[in-house]
């Protein structure tokens, strides 16, 4: 007979410490062990529209940086053939041939009425009417729209300072589109004789062999004849009102625009860590002090400080001033991030770890660089995200009304400046820098809402 071993009161049999077999399924781990960041990535790619919203991001990039490298075509190069010429597929134009003002005059027309002498393209466009009798000229007017009774005629293009004069050659600046052409006849008095006679006209694109052998359109070989057709320059995306091309101008203006909205952050959000970081540890006094000085700068009218350093940097009017767009925003815009800091560094300060650090001898430096910004870097990436849209909207801001990148450079906010001009009769040039403005601010936006979501420890424990 085997005794058991007798133990004092409240004491366990050794074979109480044997060690367990097999899993118990109440101890069973049914998840890994994941990280901070290993489980703020999960997070982060169940928010589908921070997922989304990333990957617009990285196209954006892709598109400015790698664009170019793709799409070959010089963002100053003028096709004045295509001035503000609207989206679409690849155009043609006919041969003519060169046109000589004053080298015969049309035959007056056998009816009476406004009527043309030859094919309008878009070289000339030739108008020929019947004399009126007792006048003394003839006022001519180009129109885009019809001509109803009460409403204006349209564009003034002169007089033919003569009675014996019944024609008019146009070759103003003429795109292949629809024009109005009005013609009224006045006595020398300058009181109108009849009711004006209105044609319309579709003109349509030409050029002479010359000018399509000097662009490159025809081989040097090829010797194409007057009517034959040429294909024109392509732009997906249309031109602007020089004939830039517009996909091209977007590629160049992005990489201006996100280079501000991406470096001014940068440089103002690490600023406002480094300050935040310092009153928040060392508090009392100091960190008083320093905070009312943040106070003092949100203070300062952001504007006055942009022409003051333009003024600094000897930068002129109509001068692009990325530069002193920079510096003002590093200068005037990190108290909002050394506040959000601060507070952070405020509690975690307080925490047991950083006690135990100082027990050990930890140094400062050590403290702030090892325990302390880590966990605010939550914090800092989520305010850099927001910061960036918001450094985006500014330089449109300050381009749009001149005081940032200006012409003949691009950015998004100057393009936005001159497609407002011509925004009622080509809005492409307005519509598509304004998109990628909006598009590149909401994809920031929402994925900095995302990363709000994804790394707020307090939702670790939801979903």
């Amino acid at each position: 007979m085997t005794e058991t071993p007798l133990t004092s009161p409240g004491m366990l049999p050794p074979d109480a410490f044997a060690p367990m077999r097999g899993t118990v399924e109440g101890h069973a781990i049914t998840r890994p062990s994941l990280s901070y960041w290993q489980d703020a990535w999960i997070r982060l790619k169940a928010n589908w529209r921070a997922l989304f919203s990333l990957w617009l991001i990285v196209a954006m990039l892709a598109f400015v940086l790698v664009g170019p490298l793709v799409w070959r075509v010089d963002p100053a190069a003028q096709d004045l053939r295509q001035v503000s010429s609207a989206p679409g597929l690849a155009r043609s134009a006919i041969i003519v041939a060169p046109f000589t003002a004053g080298a015969e005059e049309p035959p007056v027309p056998a009816n009476r009425g406004l009527h043309l002498a030859a094919p309008p393209t878009t070289q000339v466009v030739r108008l020929v009417w019947q004399p009126v009798s007792g006048a003394a000229d003839y006022l001519v007017y180009r129109n885009i729209v019809p001509v109803t009774p009460g409403k204006a005629y349209g564009l003034p293009l002169g007089n033919t300072m003569s009675a014996s004069t019944t024609h008019y050659d146009d070759q103003l600046d003429l795109d292949p589109q629809t024009y109005y052409y009005t013609v009224i006849p006045v006595d020398a008095d300058g009181r109108r004789l009849q009711e004006p006679d209105t044609i319309k006209v579709a003109v349509k694109s030409a050029i002479t062999l010359a000018e399509a052998q000097e662009r490159g359109l025809v081989g040097a070989n090829d010797t194409p004849g007057v009517g034959d057709r040429v294909t024109l320059a392509w732009h997906p995306l249309g031109t602007d009102y020089l004939g830039r091309d517009m996909l091209a101008r977007l590629m160049q203006g992005g990489r201006a625009s996100l280079f501000i909205g991406l470096v001014a952050p940068l440089l103002y959000v690490m600023l406002g860590v480094a300050y935040g970081s310092v009153a928040g540890f060392i508090g009392g006094r100091v960190d008083q002090v320093m905070m009312r000085f943040a106070d003092f700068v949100i203070a300062l009218p952001f504007l006055l400080f942009m022409i003051l350093l333009k003024v600094a940097f000897g930068i002129g009017p109509g001068e692009s001033g990325i530069m002193p767009m920079i510096v003002a925003m590093v200068i005037l815009l990190w108290p909002g991030t050394a506040r959000l800091v601060r507070g952070q560094i405020l509690q975690v300060r307080e925490e047991g770890y950083v006690e135990a650090a100082k027990l050990l001898g930890a140094r400062t430096s050590y403290i702030m660089l090892r325990h302390m910004i880590p966990n605010t870097l939550g914090v800092i990436l989520v305010t850099l995200t927001f910061a960036i849209p918001s450094a985006i909207f500014t330089e449109a801001f300050l381009s749009f009304i001149g005081m940032g990148v200006a012409p003949p450079e691009a950015s998004w906010g100057s393009m936005s400046n001159d497609g407002i001009k011509t925004m009622l009769t080509h809005p492409h040039e307005l519509l598509f820098p304004a998109l990628m403005i909006s598009v590149t601010v909401l994809a920031f936006n929402l994925l900095g809402d995302g990363l709000r979501d994804a790394l707020d420890a307090r939702m670790r424990s939801r979903g």
